[in-house]
């Protein structure tokens, strides 16, 4: 009944996608200790939301996808939650500054705690942390390495 993986090949290497029967929970970029999928075929929910977000995740790297549709399981504190909840209304092609993103969670002071959730996302790229910089305008962290964050804004740039 637990959750399964699957590992795809994209544009920014290899990731593997995490689901359980409720969403997806996971986008990593080291393989994690959930047992794989035998394949993608099947009536099986949890199976069903790796195809999804498979196709998904294709269409973003080609262009043709701005928002996702996968469902998504998300585990974390009340705090991380209300955090990517935010990072999920950040538009394609945008970026917002940790600070501005505590303003809107209207705690202004809760910068380094916005960083501390971002770091911690569990669904990179569909929950898109990497729309997160600093206030100067540099990039800040990425889970996924600066190169892979400046590989997906550049992506999105193109629109």
């Amino acid at each position: 009944m637990g959750s399964v993986q699957w590992a795809v090949q994209t544009k920014i290497g290899t990731l593997y996608l995490v689901a359980s029967d409720q969403g997806l929970q996971g986008i990593h970029w080291n393989k994690p200790s959930v047992p794989a999928a035998s394949s993608l075929e099947g009536s099986e929910p949890k199976v069903k939301i790796l195809k999804q977000a498979l196709l998904e995740l294709e269409q973003y790297f080609s262009g043709d996808r701005k928002s996702f549709d996968v469902p998504l399981d998300l585990i974390g504190t009340d705090f991380q939650k209300k955090v990517w909840a935010e990072l999920l209304s950040i538009p394609y092609g945008r970026t917002l500054s940790y600070r501005e993103v505590a303003a809107n969670l209207q705690n202004e002071k809760a910068c380094r705690a916005v960083g501390t959730a971002n770091g911690r996302n569990p669904v990179a790229i569909m929950v898109p942390c990497h729309r997160v910089i600093a206030a100067d305008g540099t990039l800040g962290g990425y889970a996924g390495g600066l190169e892979i964050k400046s590989k997906l804004l550049a992506l999105e740039s193109r629109v």
